[in-house]
């Protein structure tokens, strides 16, 4: 008694992160392969995490590339019960041979081996017959073989034998993707935010996941209205705050441990060897046929031995006395050249499609160009510098001079002199200008590739990434960078993924002298929740502190301000409003804009008075005209004294302001 193959568990329904790449690529590896890759393939996992999803995605994908291929899936529960069925009917010799051939036999759920000594028995024969005809098991259980209480020392170590691999629970950006994929399945929208909230909390393994994804889904169609990320908190019972599923040094990463059936192939023959068998091969041939057929002989030898088809050249062998035979083998050496290239710059943009078979067969050759074509087409730059914050229209000052004059330098030894530069500072002082007009500059050498663009878009990409089985797509898209430029680098603290690929993408580029850069709003010794490797490479370059603005950056940014909408402001109000106390370049704008407005709609001058009234809270012209009693700021003392509100009068541009009235 066998089960039918799940028709959704496939591997294109998979979602793959780092907690199960191991295992995925394993299983593809022995569906390709049956018999001869991994053998046994092993695979273990806490339940919920996906064992019977890859198990059953083997057996599609066997059936798949070979339709003839006999594929049975069963639990063990269902093959001891089937066991016994066929020995109390005397059957159990037909039993064995029909499982023996089976060429690929997929069992769930082997941890139910456990003091049924009999069963391992079964089994252990079953594994072996199975492996020495020639046709594949894969098993899985919710622990790995050792730890199967009671197992058989015998069957522990053919179990072992193969390739044992677990898979973990997933990372945060693997579950936003599971999520994402799982509410499209449903039809489901929901508000931004909302599922990387779920993503965001404690769940043991995706089936508990999938359970709070059903919850909201049942809750938004109830409540006939779209759930918020607050509510998703509140509905999960997570209120109090949110947890990472799981922190870093909690779980260790996905492990694979090959058994002792495995072991590396044999080293590939030098080409000395190899040439010296041609030179053998071309005067054996050549003795007994004409010397044409010896030099057609040698090339398909040699170009079927580096794994091209060469059915050109054997149907040259076919004729009596083909024409212009060097012409053609010569021809056949240059396609041959062609489709290495190919293959190579498609590898390059997509490691993924560079196996293709395409890139094996020069007869193909219009293919392998359109395949090429295609992968270029689909491989657009990642995100570059905005043109909005050019260098030359950055305000330099005492209070981040020493950050201009780091990015001068890079811009000088790009990948060389400080790599990677890490621009620190509070939000609003100009980082993510500089760290624009840095990838700017360096976007125009020739050949230039910048990747300039917010961390959490970085997030974003990796994610759909994921979701898409395209993770090899978006690495290669990456690595071809000439400088990496990431805002805001902080924002990766609790996502392992990312920060996973950053590492290995930031080894990368370093190793290659493209030039890195990040912004993060404090030095990232002081940052939380990003891993100690990642936060020792940002230490290793240069760290430059952007601070609090200084009177003469506060004056150029009012000047370019101002004149970017063609206002000539008078000397005195650039004075007031650089004097003024400002913690970020941001409030400044912030300010200077209110003040403009103010005079865009009184219609009046803009004047170092008129921001005092708007900013300081002094009653507009008009309320101290009609109040009868007028003042120009001066106060006049019960005492009998004048107190004045400023050390100096800025502007009194009505004379009966100038007046001041006796108390009476």
């Amino acid at each position: 008694m066998t089960t039918a193959l799940n028709p959704k568990y496939t591997f294109d329904t998979f979602v793959v992160g780092t907690a199960n790449r191991l295992a995925v690529t394993a299983g593809r590896t022995v569906a390709e392969n049956p018999g001869s890759a991994y053998n046994p393939l092993f695979i273990y996992s806490g339940s919920g995490l996906g064992k019977t999803h890859v198990l059953m995605a083997i057996g599609h994908a066997a059936k798949k590339l070979a339709p003839t291929l006999n594929v049975e899936y069963l639990t063990l529960d269902e093959y001891v019960e089937a066991f016994h069925a066929a020995i109390a009917a005397g059957q159990g010799d037909a039993f064995r041979r029909r499982f023996q051939n089976v060429d690929v036999l997929l069992v769930d759920d082997v941890q139910f081996l456990s003091n049924r000594k009999e069963m391992q028995s079964e089994l252990l024969r079953l594994t072996e017959a199975l492996q020495g005809a020639g046709h594949q098991i894969v098993l899985t259980s919710d622990r790995p073989p050792p730890e199967i209480a009671d197992l058989d020392e015998r069957l522990i170590s053919r179990l072992s034998g193969g390739l044992v691999v677990d898979m973990g629970v997933p990372d945060y950006e693997t579950r936003v993707a599971i999520l994402r994929r799982k509410a499209e399945e449903r039809g489901t929208t929901f508000q931004p935010g909302v599922l990387e909230t779920v993503a965001g909390l404690e769940f043991a393994n995706v089936r508990e996941l999938m359970g709070a994804l059903n919850r909201l889904v049942a809750f938004q169609a109830v409540n006939d209205q779209p759930i918020n990320a607050e509510a998703t908190k509140q509905l999960l019972g997570a209120a109090a705050g949110l947890a990472p599923a799981m922190a870093p040094g909690v779980s260790p990463g996905p492990g694979v441990s090959p058994g002792p059936g495995v072991s590396p192939g044999p080293p590939p023959a030098s080409g000395d060897e190899f040439g010296a068998f041609l030179a053998d091969v071309t005067v054996t041939v050549g003795k007994a046929v004409e010397a044409w057929r010896a030099r057609v002989g040698e090339a398909v030898l040699r170009w079927r031995g580096e794994g091209y088809r060469t059915h050109r050249l054997e149907r040259l062998l076919e004729q009596e006395t083909p024409p212009a035979v060097d012409e053609a083998i010569t021809q056949f050496v240059e396609d041959v050249e062609r489709l290495k290239a190919l293959e190579a710059e498609v590898g390059q943009l997509d490691p993924q499609a560079s196996g293709d078979s395409v890139f094996r067969d020069p007869e193909r050759m219009a293919e392998a160009e359109e395949a090429a074509a295609q992968v270029r087409a689909g491989v657009a730059p990642p995100p570059g510098p905005s043109g909005a914050f050019p260098l030359g229209g950055y305000a330099v000052g005492s209070s981040n001079e020493v950050a201009v004059s780091a990015v001068r330098a890079v811009l000088d030894q790009p990948g060389k002199k400080y790599n990677p530069l890490v621009l620190v500072g509070k939000s609003g002082l100009g980082k993510t200008h500089l760290l624009n007009a840095l990838g700017l500059e360096l976007a125009r050498a020739n050949g230039a590739v910048v990747a300039c663009l917010s961390t959490q878009a970085f997030i974003d990409e990796l994610i759909a990434a994921i979701d898409g089985n395209r993770v090899d797509w978006w690495r290669a898209r990456y690595r071809r960078v000439t400088a990496l430029l990431l805002d805001d680098i902080h924002l990766v603290a609790g996502k392992e993924r990312t920060q996973e690929e950053l590492f290995n993408l930031f080894n990368l580029l370093q190793d290659r002298e493209r030039q890195l850069a990040f912004t993060a709003p404090a030095h990232p010794n002081t940052l939380t929740g990003i891993e100690e490797r990642v936060v020792s490479r940002l230490e290793g370059g240069l760290v430059a502190e952007l601070k609090e603005p200084d009177r003469a950056i506060k004056r150029s940014v009012l000047e370019r301000l101002l004149a970017g909408q063609n206002v000539t402001p008078e000397p005195a109000l650039l004075d007031y409003l650089a004097d003024r106390p400002t913690d970020s370049v941001r409030s400044l704008v912030g300010v200077a804009q209110r003040v403009v407005a103010a005079a865009a709609a009184e219609d009046v001058p803009l004047t170092a008075g008129l921001a005092r009234e708007v900013l300081e809270g002094q009653a507009p012209r008009e309320e101290r005209r009609s109040g009868g009693f007028r003042t120009s700021g001066i106060v006049v003392s019960s005492l009998g004294g004048i107190k004045s509100r400023e050390k100096m009068v800025w502007d009194w541009p009505e004379v009966a302001d100038r007046l001041i009235e006796e108390l009476r």
